[in-house]
């Protein structure tokens, strides 16, 4: 029997509340299908850092490289000044893992009620690869004369050919898995940001030629936010760069009918890969038994299915399908219909 080494960070807010049923959940497929999970938590966030001044201490980084995969509920403290969380552990957490994939399904499912007119499931299934450790996100740059009426700041796009390339080699390669429209599409800035998406879209076609049964297409970040509104459909697999692929991925949740149901991975394919629901802490839900925890159970899934376990995340996303058809609405926090408590015990009934 195969046993998974997990590190959870339920980290602030709402995170352990949605944590807490993401275990239940996958507990139950464990028993159902056959494997067991060896959890390890981890008390990295708001609180701690309150606490001890720590944010993520070498010490616990490197037990983190050790695990199987990384299951992350939601860091964000309003006591906390903004920047510094999520540079020291979110985005640590990732470069030093070397978390080059950030993998975002768009998905609507049956019963979600989605604000865009006349769409519907078979229009909105889609998924954006964002590369995840470059471009304006490794905090090149910054400041002259600064807090003087002639400061300068300089935020610098960082690209490199490696990045670039394995992260366009994934996105083919999932693409081709994905076995849908079997579609690539680069979403870029080349008429204005001439330097860097110049080295995308070159390796971008150049890959391509190694996948010829696959189509290709290139389309501006701002013409893919209004073609992800209008024409969702049009869409299979996006692949980006980290500022485009964190815009428009937010844009995906609403596609898909909210933060509540919007998980993603960030992911290292030959190492250690993290699992979350994208929404963030949602301080002033806390306790109240009253957040979506679906988000955080399809994460959950999808830390399955990239440990192996196909056929347990299938099932649980089969489950969460059910629980939404027959038990809950998705949008709103406390307008659900049932608790948080008892979303998860649906979601491990019906498995």
């Amino acid at each position: 029997m195969k046993n998974y080494k997990i590190a959870v960070i339920p980290g602030d807010g709402t995170g352990p509340e949605v944590i807490r049923e993401g275990r239940k959940v996958i507990d139950a497929a464990a028993k159902k299908f056959g494997f067991k999970l060896q959890y390890t938590d981890y008390d990295l966030g708001g609180v701690r850092y309150k606490r001890t001044g720590e944010i993520l201490p070498d010490s616990v980084l490197d037990e983190l490289r050790k695990v199987d995969a990384i299951y992350l509920g939601a860091i964000g403290d309003p006591e906390v000044k903004p920047g510094i969380l999520e540079k020291g552990l979110l985005l640590r957490l990732r470069f030093e893992l070397d978390q080059y994939i950030n993998l975002r399904p768009i998905k609507l499912y049956p019963g979600v009620d989605c604000p865009f007119k006349e769409k519907g499931p078979k229009d909105i299934d889609f998924v954006v690869v964002r590369e995840n450790t470059e471009g304006l996100y490794t905090g090149a740059g910054g400041f002259l004369k600064k807090g003087t009426k002639d400061e300068v700041a300089i935020q610098v796009s960082i690209n490199t050919r490696k990045g670039v390339e394995r992260c366009i080699r994934f996105a083919f390669e999932y693409c081709r898995k994905r076995n849908r429209k079997r579609k690539l599409t680069l979403c870029g800035k080349t008429n204005v940001l001439t330097f860097a998406f110049d080295l995308w879209e070159r390796v971008f076609y150049e890959v391509g030629k190694e996948y010829p049964e696959l189509k290709s297409d290139y389309a501006h970040v701002d013409a893919t936010t209004m073609w992800m509104v209008k024409n969702p459909e049009w869409f299979d697999v996006i692949v980006t760069d980290n500022m485009f692929g964190d815009i428009i991925t937010d844009l995906g949740a609403m596609l898909q009918g909210g933060m509540g149901v919007a998980a993603g991975g960030n992911l290292n394919p030959e190492g250690v890969s993290m699992f979350e629901p994208i929404g963030g802490s949602a301080p002033k839900y806390t306790g109240k038994n009253v957040i979506n925890p679906l988000a955080a159970i399809l994460a959950a899934a999808m830390m399955l299915g990239n440990l192996g376990e196909a056929k347990a995340a299938a099932a649980i996303e089969a489950a969460v399908v059910k629980t939404i058809q027959e038990d809950m609405n998705c949008m709103d926090a406390g307008k659900m219909g049932i608790s948080t408590s008892e979303v998860g015990d649906r979601v491990a009934k019906y498995l």
